[in-house]
């Protein structure tokens, strides 16, 4: 595809095809997703340390790109994926078609250091490969969180539920503006931002445009192909320098905050180009080693060399089994079941709402009613969508009612009996003394992990 801008304006050997330009993106784009992946199976090993770093995984990750990629547009001209593809970044020049060939064939040098990016440059480009791709995230994982149901549930429900109160405070109506505008305008921001990059990419490659990008567009930067005058420059910077004497007070330590700026954090940040592909290869291999035969034989050999003992069946100490059996024998009555005691929360200690199973399984054990929308949970129980979707929130009736101090809910035995427990009788508000179920399971009292994201709807 690249004899289309060649037959238009002739060679341009500095100039990357479209098609560079995607790899460097895309490779770009899998780092985040793998450096996750790979902290989350680290994490369990030391959640002490690592879980603060999992939880806030894009600002961590943003920070360290931030002078990742300031380093390396400072020094070799591009980011640290397309130095990896030998591009760079350069300046448009102020001149009538931004281009000076025969400047370029005749003194290279020069031409370089006019376009080199500039100190504000590199602060530009910087808020266009890290702080644009962060808020996109967070714009993404917000959508998904706040608006991404509305589908399923109307835009009513929505509205009614997330509708600020009289006397809201400010925190509360800035929310509720934000939800309104991921609901609202974010779909068409965004589809805006891929068409955008469409529209630029197709006039990139039929070279009516100089930028892939429109952010590069409103920067006033290009990316490059490394030149012979660039890879001179880079090879002049991996020289290592010479330093003057150690100033007075300063020891010759490799650890003493000169050496540490001036030689160590370079090379630190430089060995990262040969980190990228031997990492690329290592994920690459594991995969190939994880799909291959060749795996699932020798796993399937190292078990069958286990030699695993016969299950102990727990036993009844002799007390026991002489209760139980006199028990059995005298006694042909039911007498009445204990009451079932609600579950206690492990960080709070407060006993935690719970529902009871019904007797027919196709009823809901929130509504009592024949189950709509059937949604399950992580512990297998499954619900009518909106009931479990507002449990899971703290929002159902059923729970707001029993917090203000209505009845708990009736619980039968096997024989038909009701249970009337202590806590299903109507007494005055039980905040600070109840756990409400929010963020649980109806029936367990479990927590449900990743809040309404860990449910999931069955297909009938």
């Amino acid at each position: 595809m690249e004899f289309l801008p060649t037959l238009q304006s002739g060679v341009d050997d500095l100039k990357p095809s479209l098609f560079e330009l995607l790899s460097e993106q895309q490779l770009s784009a899998l780092l985040p997703p793998s450096l996750r992946y790979l902290l989350a199976v680290a994490t369990p090993r030391y959640p002490r340390y690592l879980l603060p770093v999992l939880n806030s995984f894009d600002e961590v990750y943003a920070l360290v790109m931030l002078l990742v990629e300031r380093h390396f547009l400072r020094t070799y001209g591009g980011s640290f994926t397309e130095n990896f593809y030998s591009l760079k970044r350069a300046r448009v020049l102020r001149v009538k078609g931004g281009e000076i060939p025969r400047a370029q064939m005749g003194a290279s040098e020069s031409v370089r250091e006019a376009v080199k990016l500039s100190s504000g440059d590199v602060w530009k480009n910087l808020a266009v490969l890290v702080g644009l791709p962060w808020l996109k995230r967070k714009l993404d994982e917000s959508y998904d969180i706040h608006a991404a149901h509305s589908n399923l549930l109307g835009p009513a429900y929505n509205r009614d539920r997330d509708r600020p109160q009289s006397g809201a405070s400010v925190k509360q109506r800035l929310m509720f503006g934000y939800k309104w505008f991921l609901r609202n305008i974010y779909p068409s921001v965004n589809a805006a931002y891929y068409f955008s990059l469409l529209v630029f990419n197709m006039a990139y490659l039929f070279d009516s445009t100089k930028y892939h990008s429109p952010f590069l567009w409103m920067i006033g930067t290009r990316i490059r192909r490394l030149g012979g005058a660039d890879h001179a420059a880079i090879e002049a910077l991996s020289q290592p320098r010479k330093t003057g004497p150690a100033r007075p007070g300063e020891g010759g330590s490799l650890f003493s905050p000169r050496n540490l700026a001036r030689s160590v954090q370079p090379r630190l940040l430089s060995s990262l180009k040969i980190l990228l592909p031997t990492s690329i290869f290592a994920l690459k291999f594991l995969e190939w080693w994880h799909a291959s035969d060749f795996a699932r034989q020798l796993s399937r050999k190292s078990a069958e060399n286990v030699e695993l003992p016969p299950p102990i069946l727990p036993s009844l100490p002799p007390a026991a089994k002489e209760q139980s059996s006199k028990y059995t024998s005298t006694t042909d009555h039911r007498s009445k079941p204990r009451p079932i005691d609600p579950p206690i929360a492990a960080s709070t200690l407060l006993p935690i709402l719970t529902v009871p199973l019904p007797a027919d399984s196709t009823l809901c054990p929130i509504c009592s009613t024949p189950v709509t929308n059937p949604t399950a949970s992580p512990t297998g129980f499954v619900y009518c969508y909106t009931c479990i979707h507002r449990w899971v929130q703290g929002v159902h009736d059923r729970q707001v009612a029993f917090m203000e101090g209505a009845a708990g809910f009736a619980r039968e035995d096997g024989a038909g009996e009701v249970e009337v427990e202590e806590w299903s009788k109507e007494e005055g508000s039980r905040e600070g003394r109840w756990e409400s179920g929010q963020g649980r399971d109806a029936v367990t009292g479990r927590k449900v992990l990743g809040g309404t994201e860990g449910l999931r709807r069955v297909v009938v």
